[in-house]
Protein backbone atom coordinates (compact mmCIF):
# COMPACT_ATOMS: atom_id res chain seq x y z
CA UNK A 1 0.00 0.00 0.00
CA UNK A 2 2.85 2.35 0.90
CA UNK A 3 4.56 1.77 -2.43
CA UNK A 4 1.34 2.42 -4.34
CA UNK A 5 0.57 5.62 -2.42
CA UNK A 6 4.08 7.05 -2.51
CA UNK A 7 4.78 6.07 -6.11
CA UNK A 8 8.50 6.01 -5.30
CA UNK A 9 10.71 2.95 -5.59
CA UNK A 10 14.00 4.30 -4.23
CA UNK A 11 15.70 2.77 -1.19
CA UNK A 12 14.76 5.69 1.12
CA UNK A 13 11.01 5.46 0.50
CA UNK A 14 10.95 1.63 0.58
CA UNK A 15 12.92 1.64 3.85
CA UNK A 16 10.71 4.33 5.37
CA UNK A 17 7.61 2.37 4.38
CA UNK A 18 9.02 -0.77 5.98
CA UNK A 19 9.91 1.00 9.25
CA UNK A 20 6.54 2.76 9.47
CA UNK A 21 4.68 -0.48 8.74
CA UNK A 22 6.46 -2.20 11.61
CA UNK A 23 5.74 0.77 13.92
CA UNK A 24 2.04 0.77 13.08
CA UNK A 25 1.83 -3.00 13.57
CA UNK A 26 3.67 -2.77 16.91
CA UNK A 27 1.50 0.07 18.24
CA UNK A 28 -1.71 -1.72 17.24
CA UNK A 29 -0.60 -5.01 18.78
CA UNK A 30 -0.84 -3.54 22.29
CA UNK A 31 2.85 -3.99 23.13
CA UNK A 32 3.64 -0.31 23.21
CA UNK A 33 3.24 1.74 26.38
CA UNK A 34 2.83 4.72 24.06
CA UNK A 35 -0.31 3.40 22.43
CA UNK A 36 -2.51 6.31 21.45
CA UNK A 37 -5.95 5.71 22.87
CA UNK A 38 -7.96 7.06 19.95
CA UNK A 39 -11.26 5.66 21.17
CA UNK A 40 -10.73 7.26 24.60
CA UNK A 41 -9.90 10.64 23.03
CA UNK A 42 -13.02 10.40 20.89
CA UNK A 43 -15.13 9.80 23.99
CA UNK A 44 -13.45 12.70 25.77
CA UNK A 45 -14.29 14.96 22.82
CA UNK A 46 -17.93 13.84 23.15
CA UNK A 47 -17.78 14.56 26.91
CA UNK A 48 -16.64 18.17 26.42
CA UNK A 49 -19.99 19.55 25.13
CA UNK A 50 -21.74 18.05 28.18
CA UNK A 51 -19.13 19.64 30.47
CA UNK A 52 -19.53 22.96 28.65
CA UNK A 53 -23.31 22.93 29.33
CA UNK A 54 -22.62 22.22 33.02
CA UNK A 55 -20.14 25.13 33.10
CA UNK A 56 -22.71 27.48 31.56
CA UNK A 57 -25.43 26.26 33.96
CA UNK A 58 -23.14 26.71 36.97
CA UNK A 59 -22.04 30.14 35.74
CA UNK A 60 -25.63 31.32 35.60
CA UNK A 61 -26.31 29.94 39.09
CA UNK A 62 -23.20 31.59 40.52
CA UNK A 63 -24.08 34.89 38.81
CA UNK A 64 -27.49 34.74 40.48
CA UNK A 65 -25.83 34.15 43.88
CA UNK A 66 -23.39 37.01 43.46
CA UNK A 67 -25.98 39.52 42.26
CA UNK A 68 -28.45 38.64 45.01
CA UNK A 69 -28.58 41.49 47.60
CA UNK A 70 -28.14 39.11 50.57
CA UNK A 71 -25.37 37.07 48.88
CA UNK A 72 -26.85 33.71 49.95
CA UNK A 73 -23.70 31.62 49.79
CA UNK A 74 -23.10 28.74 52.16
CA UNK A 75 -19.54 27.56 51.49
CA UNK A 76 -18.79 23.98 52.38
CA UNK A 77 -16.19 21.28 51.93
CA UNK A 78 -17.32 18.00 50.42
CA UNK A 79 -15.30 14.82 50.90
CA UNK A 80 -16.08 12.69 47.85
CA UNK A 81 -14.81 9.15 47.43
CA UNK A 82 -14.71 8.22 43.77
CA UNK A 83 -15.30 4.74 42.41
CA UNK A 84 -13.23 5.45 39.29
CA UNK A 85 -10.37 2.97 38.94
CA UNK A 86 -8.05 4.66 36.45
CA UNK A 87 -5.91 7.56 37.70
CA UNK A 88 -6.51 9.59 34.49
CA UNK A 89 -10.25 9.29 35.15
CA UNK A 90 -9.80 10.70 38.66
CA UNK A 91 -7.67 13.53 37.23
CA UNK A 92 -10.39 14.33 34.68
CA UNK A 93 -12.96 14.28 37.50
CA UNK A 94 -10.93 16.72 39.60
CA UNK A 95 -10.31 19.01 36.63
CA UNK A 96 -13.97 18.93 35.59
CA UNK A 97 -15.03 19.90 39.10
CA UNK A 98 -12.53 22.77 39.15
CA UNK A 99 -13.62 24.01 35.71
CA UNK A 100 -17.23 24.20 36.89
CA UNK A 101 -17.84 27.62 38.50
CA UNK A 102 -18.73 27.48 42.18
CA UNK A 103 -16.62 24.39 42.89
CA UNK A 104 -12.93 23.69 43.14
CA UNK A 105 -11.02 20.50 43.86
CA UNK A 106 -8.89 21.39 46.87
CA UNK A 107 -7.11 18.07 47.33
CA UNK A 108 -6.90 14.65 45.72
CA UNK A 109 -5.65 11.71 47.76
CA UNK A 110 -5.85 8.56 45.69
CA UNK A 111 -9.54 8.34 44.82
CA UNK A 112 -10.73 10.69 47.57
CA UNK A 113 -11.39 14.27 46.52
CA UNK A 114 -11.89 17.25 48.79
CA UNK A 115 -14.12 19.75 46.98
CA UNK A 116 -15.03 23.30 48.01
CA UNK A 117 -18.52 24.38 46.92
CA UNK A 118 -20.09 27.85 47.21
CA UNK A 119 -23.47 26.40 48.20
CA UNK A 120 -25.45 23.17 48.11
CA UNK A 121 -26.63 23.65 44.52
CA UNK A 122 -23.05 24.24 43.31
CA UNK A 123 -21.97 20.93 44.84
CA UNK A 124 -24.88 18.89 43.43
CA UNK A 125 -22.98 17.63 40.39
CA UNK A 126 -20.38 16.20 42.76
CA UNK A 127 -22.63 14.84 45.50
CA UNK A 128 -25.10 13.31 43.05
CA UNK A 129 -22.29 11.58 41.16
CA UNK A 130 -23.41 13.17 37.88
CA UNK A 131 -19.92 14.20 36.77
CA UNK A 132 -18.40 10.90 37.87
CA UNK A 133 -21.04 8.94 35.93
CA UNK A 134 -20.21 10.82 32.74
CA UNK A 135 -16.48 10.24 33.23
CA UNK A 136 -17.11 6.55 33.97
CA UNK A 137 -18.85 6.34 30.57
CA UNK A 138 -15.82 7.94 28.92
CA UNK A 139 -13.40 5.43 30.45
CA UNK A 140 -15.75 2.46 30.03
CA UNK A 141 -16.11 1.91 33.75
CA UNK A 142 -19.19 1.07 35.76
CA UNK A 143 -21.11 4.22 36.66
CA UNK A 144 -21.52 4.85 40.40
CA UNK A 145 -24.93 4.24 41.94
CA UNK A 146 -26.49 7.26 43.60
Amino acid sequence: MWVMLSGKFDIFHLGLGLVLSFCVAWINSGHSTFVPRFRLWGKILLYLPWLFTRIVHSSLHLTKLILHPRLPIHPRLIRYESTLQEPPAVVLLGNSITLTPGTITVEVNGRVLLVHAMDEVSGEDVTSGRIESKIAEVFGERAPTS
